[in-house]
């Protein structure tokens, strides 16, 4: 407990960027089923804001960092089950057991270009891609009109594409400023989110940018090519194709997969590796193979439900991935892309190559679930 007060005294200051309570323990319908946590300036004093979940409302509390530090000792471990931290220097993950005992997992960022947190008190969502501002993919692709403003029912798919090129911002350091950026984006489907990221890095950024959108259905990769024509993005090109086979390039500096089906996600994220990619971004999909073989005794109680089966495997499936990537050379996150209630497939991974590679943990995870996957398989000869 200690050890976790010590991190809660190095978070509650002015570069933290927000603390998440997680996992509620009770089924109360007047308890928060999330609580966050970031800093705001009233009236020039630093003070910290809770913002507390509660079914279809929404409460704030503000209070200083001794205040708010007492109300988390008070909500965890005894209301919630995790937390998360993130601040300018570090992220960190802490867990609590059902009897009460405590694990951190704190990493440091390393120069990710993470930004300052926003510490006006009643502030106004600002996203990359701005309100009222249009944008031609986002009017052809039925996100705005012509005026600018978002179709109230693409809302969510405009918070979903601005959430994603704030991961892109958090990275920009980690990509080339001596030559043209080079980008693939397998498995790129209607391709919303291979236009914003192009028209953030060349026409925002100004940054000389190659790009690719790979998938394997004609009729997208046409229709998407008509478009890049048509906005006059030179350097944005579309190919049919498989991601295994991929074989255009030897050098990539950002790898996306956007739900890449299944075992697509391996062959990315091997294709990634072998390039050794600056950056991936990568969010699953309909993971398959885990769920096909884990076996396991200790968890039996829990895999004998379809449903949990299900969740548990794509979680591990993740778990694996995030592992192998850290073995191979790079500092990977596993980072909540956008709220669970839009869609349960809310999970990224954001890797940044370092070349350092971390101790082996895959080997025994995938030993314990009696499981072997396509990403293991391919990457044992690299």
């Amino acid at each position: 407990m200690e050890a976790f007060k010590q991190l809660l005294q190095e978070s509650l200051r002015q570069d933290l960027y927000q603390i998440v309570l997680s996992g509620i323990r009770t089924n109360r319908e007047d308890a928060a089923v999330k609580k966050k946590i970031r800093p705001v300036l009233i009236k020039d004093t630093l003070c910290f804001q809770t913002t507390s979940y509660v079914g279809k409302q929404v409460f704030h509390q503000n209070g200083s960092a001794s205040e708010t530090q007492t109300r988390i000792l008070a909500d965890f471990p005894a209301q919630y089950r995790q937390i998360q931290i993130d601040t300018k220097q570090f992220a960190a993950t802490v867990l609590a057991s059902r009897k009460g005992k405590i694990s951190i997992r704190k990493k440091p960022h390393e120069g990710s270009g993470k930004k300052q947190a926003d510490l006006s008190h009643n502030r106004v969502k600002k996203y990359i891609l701005e309100e009222g501002r249009a944008v031609p993919f986002l009017v052809d692709l039925g996100v705005q009109t012509r005026e600018g403003k978002t179709v109230q029912s693409r809302y969510d798919k405009f918070r979903q594409i601005n959430r994603f090129l704030e991961f892109v911002e958090d990275v920009l350091d980690r990509l080339p400023t001596d030559r043209p950026i080079r980008v693939i984006d397998f498995g790129c489907g209607k391709s919303y989110l291979t236009f914003a990221m192009y028209y953030y890095l060349h026409e925002l950024q100004g940054r000389q940018v190659r790009m690719t959108g790979l998938d394997l259905k004609a009729d997208v990769i046409a229709a998407c090519s008509g478009l890049a024509k048509k906005y006059g993005y030179e350097h944005l090109d579309f190919q049919q194709g498989d991601i295994a086979a991929y074989r255009e390039t030897d050098q990539v500096d950002l790898v996306v997969t956007l739900h890449a089906c299944d075992t697509a996600t391996d062959y990315a994220l091997y294709q990634a590796v072998c390039w050794k990619a600056k950056v991936i971004l990568s969010v699953p999909c309909c993971q398959h193979e885990v769920n096909g073989q884990i076996a396991c005794s200790a968890l039996e109680g829990a895999l004998q439900y379809g449903l949990i089966k299900e969740r548990m495997s794509a979680l591990f499936t993740d778990a694996l991935r995030a592992n192998l990537l850290e073995e191979n050379g790079y500092d990977t996150q596993v980072i909540e892309f956008i709220d669970m209630e839009h869609t349960p497939k809310n999970i990224l991974l954001r890797a940044v190559y370092t070349g350092r590679k971390k101790p082996c943990k895959s080997a025994q995870l995938a030993e314990t679930l009696h499981v072997r996957t396509t990403l293991q398989k391919l990457l044992e000869n690299v």
